[in-house]
C-alpha cells in the first residue's frame, strides 16, 4: 500500500473516532444538547449539574474504555491470528479470559457460601475485587500457556490445548454455579455480559495508564510478526528464534486480554472480527500497517458498539457482547466466505 493512501485512510479513521466519541458524549437516555456538550466539555459556560455529572463521572469514562479496550483487545486478535495462522484465532482463544473468568466465579460465587456476603453488595470494594480476581485467574492461565509452549512444537497442538482449558474452566464455573445462591448467579452472569462502564474514577486512569504503556510496547514485535507470517521455515533461516518469538507474542496478547478482560468483563468478537477488517481495508498483510491500523479501526468498531448499546432514549443499556457479536459475526463470515471464494477461483 502506498504511504499517501496508508495516511489518508488513517485520517478518516481518526476523524470517526472523534466523531463518534463526540456522539458518545451527547447521545444516551437523557437527552443533552450537543452544544450543552461542548459548554461543559471545553468550560465555557456553566450548565446544569446533572448534565455534568452524566458527562464527566459516566459517558466520557465509558467512552475511554471503549477506545482503550477496543484497540488493546484488536490488537492481542491480530497477534494471535498471526502467530497460529488462524483467520479463527481471538484474543479468548488460549482459554485466557475463561480464566478470568473463572477467577470471578471462585469470588462472586464463593462469597456468598463462605462468607455469607453477596460480593454484589459491597460496591467499590466488590468490583476491585473482581477486577483482581479476574487478573489473576487469567494471568494463572496464561502462564500454565506459556509453560506448555515451551514444552509443545506445533501451534495447532497448543491451540487445541488452550481449547481444552476454555473447557476445564467451564465446567468448574458450572459446578461453582449449581452450589451457589441467585443472587451471585445473577451478579457473574452480569459481569460476563461484558459492560464498557464498570471502570471509573481512579480505576479508569488505571487502566488506561496500563493500556497506555502496554499497546506501545507491543508494536515492538512489528518485525516477529512479519517474520513469523514467512513460515517457520524462512523466519528461521533468517535469524528469528521461533521459540522464543512466539512465546513473547503469546505473553504480550494475553498479558492485553487479561487487563481489558478484568476491567470490563470477556469482551467477544472486537479482538476476531478487526484484523480481518483492517486487512480489507487497508489491503496488506504487513504489520507494518495492519498494527496501528487495528489500534484506530478497534477503538471506532468499540465505540460505535457501546454507542449502539446506550440507544438513545432506550432506558439503561443492552450488554456490549450482543451488539459486538451482531457487528463481528458479518464481518468475520464475509471474510471467510470471500476468502472460499479466492481458494475456488484460484
Amino acid at each position: 500500500m502506498k504511504r499517501s493512501n496508508f495516511s489518508f485512510l488513517m485520517l478518516i479513521l481518526l476523524a470517526t473516532i472523534l466523531v463518534l466519541l463526540f456522539l458518545n458524549l451527547v447521545l444516551g437516555s437523557v437527552a443533552i444538547p450537543w452544544k450543552s456538550v461542548w459548554n461543559i466539555f471545553w468550560n465555557i459556560q456553566e450548565e446544569p449539574v446533572t448534565w455534568q455529572n452524566i458527562i464527566w463521572k459516566s459517558r466520557l469514562p465509558q467512552a475511554l474504555t471503549a477506545l482503550v479496550a477496543g484497540a488493546g483487545l484488536s490488537v492481542s486478535g491480530l497477534q494471535m491470528q498471526t502467530v497460529f495462522r488462524n483467520p479463527l484465532a481471538g484474543p479468548s482463544v488460549l482459554g485466557i479470559s475463561s480464566g478470568a473468568s473463572m477467577g470471578v466465579a471462585f469470588v462472586i460465587l464463593l462469597s456468598g457460601q463462605v462468607g455469607r456476603i453477596a460480593l454484589s453488595r459491597l460496591g467499590f470494594i466488590g468490583e476491585v475485587a473482581m477486577s483482581m480476581a479476574a487478573i489473576i485467574g487469567s494471568l494463572s492461565v496464561m502462564a500454565l500457556i506459556v509453560y506448555v509452549s515451551q514444552k509443545v512444537k506445533g501451534n495447532v497442538t497448543l491451540l487445541i490445548i488452550g481449547v481444552m482449558i476454555g473447557y476445564v474452566a467451564n465446567a468448574v464455573i458450572g459446578v461453582l454455579k449449581f452450589f451457589s445462591v441467585e443472587e451471585d448467579i445473577r451478579a457473574y452472569v452480569v459481569w460476563g455480559l461484558g459492560n464498557f462502564s464498570r471502570v471509573s474514577g481512579n480505576q479508569m486512569v488505571l487502566f488506561i495508564g496500563i493500556m497506555a504503556v502496554l499497546i506501545p510496547l507491543s508494536f515492538l514485535l512489528i518485525k516477529t510478526l512479519n517474520l513469523l507470517l514467512l513460515g517457520d521455515g524462512y523466519a528461521r533461516n533468517l535469524g528469528l528464534n521461533i521459540k522464543w518469538s512466539r512465546l513473547l507474542v503469546i505473553t504480550s496478547a494475553g498479558i492485553l486480554t487479561a487487563i481489558v478482560t478484568a476491567y470490563c468483563g470477556p469482551i467477544t468478537f472486537l479482538g476476531l472480527a478487526v484484523p480481518h477488517l483492517c486487512r480489507a481495508i487497508f489491503q496488506s498483510s504487513d504489520h507494518r500497517i495492519l498494527m496501528p491500523g487495528v489500534v484506530v479501526t478497534g477503538a471506532a468498531l468499540a465505540l460505535l458498539c457501546n454507542l449502539i448499546a446506550r440507544m438513545p432514549g432506550f432506558e439503561g443499556a443492552l450488554p456490549v457482547n450482543s451488539v459486538t457479536a451482531l457487528v463481528g459475526a458479518p464481518v468475520v463470515a464475509s471474510v471467510l466466505f470471500r476468502k472460499r471464494k479466492d481458494d475456488l477461483n484460484e
